[in-house]
């Protein structure tokens, strides 16, 4: 979805592309320059957050920073709740708090969610210790994991997914009005299945039988995603921020609308 992105920005920004593989950095840059762009690549673990400031001042050295676009992350089938919570939690907030420090007024961050926010029970948030994250990283993690100590092992990583998503669409929403005191715009997109690599990983976790029985039954792709990432980061967007859009071909709402029949006709 970045990579797919980039396509599009690219053509009339400079991009700077980052992710933590210089092997898949490399195939970016060349998908790229196959359509006429010539991306600025740096290697960064958004976990790190002296590596994502580094980001931050090459993009800043080639002029004012105009946007954001924050599609790193693992899913359930790429690691630990641990790891989950790590690099999509820590990772958004390193990102997010850094581009508030160096981006031009009038810029955006758009931020990636998921439909599986949308779909976790409001009361197995830790909403009220979301905030902890500004102020101690240590105690938020270990907030964050003991909410799910509901699940067992084996869906221990799907509710830590769903969980750092959550807090991915409560930051983007929360933090609007600090935003704009530096007028600043943040946004975040809840995607449902994509047709990406790391997306078809969750095919038979479950996000396949959603595909299947969603309003639009097929799965999304890169490029949707990215028309609307991009849109939502550009200039004819500059009335939208604090909000998180759903794009998950009526997933949700597919799913909400069968459990309202079913409970009507039990």
């Amino acid at each position: 979805m970045g990579l797919a992105t980039a396509k599009i920005v690219g053509r009339d920004h400079t991009v700077v592309l980052a992710d933590v593989r210089p092997d898949r950095l490399d195939a970016a840059a060349a998908a790229l320059a196959e359509v006429g762009i010539t991306p600025i690549v740096i290697a960064c673990d958004v976990t790190d957050r002296a590596a994502v400031g580094r980001l931050f001042e090459t993009a800043a050295a080639l002029g004012p920073i105009g946007s954001a676009i924050h599609t790193a992350g693992v899913s359930p089938s790429m690691g630990s709740a641990d790891y989950i919570l790590r690099t999509n939690a820590l990772g958004t907030l390193n990102v997010n708090e850094l581009f508030f420090a160096s981006a031009a007024g009038g810029a955006a961050i758009v931020n990636v969610a998921s439909m599986a926010a949308h779909l976790l029970p409001d009361d197995l948030v830790p909403v009220g210790h979301f905030g902890l994250a500004f102020t101690d990283e240590r105690r938020f993690l270990a907030e964050m994991l003991a909410a799910c100590d509901i699940a067992d092992d084996q869906m221990r990583p799907g509710l830590a997914y769903g969980l750092r998503k959550a807090f991915v669409r409560w930051y983007s929403c929360a933090q609007a009005e600090r935003f704009a005191g530096r007028a600043l715009r943040i946004v975040s997109v809840s995607p449902g299945s994509v047709d990406t690599e790391m997306g078809r990983l969750e095919e038979q976790a479950g996000a396949g039988a959603m595909v299947a029985n969603a309003a639009v039954a097929r799965w999304g792709t890169a490029e949707e995603m990215a028309e609307l990432f991009a849109f939502c980061a550009g200039a004819r967007a500059g009335y939208l921020t604090g909000t998180d859009i759903l794009n998950d071909g009526g997933v949700v709402a597919s799913m909400r609308a069968r459990a309202r029949l079913a409970g009507e006709t039990a």
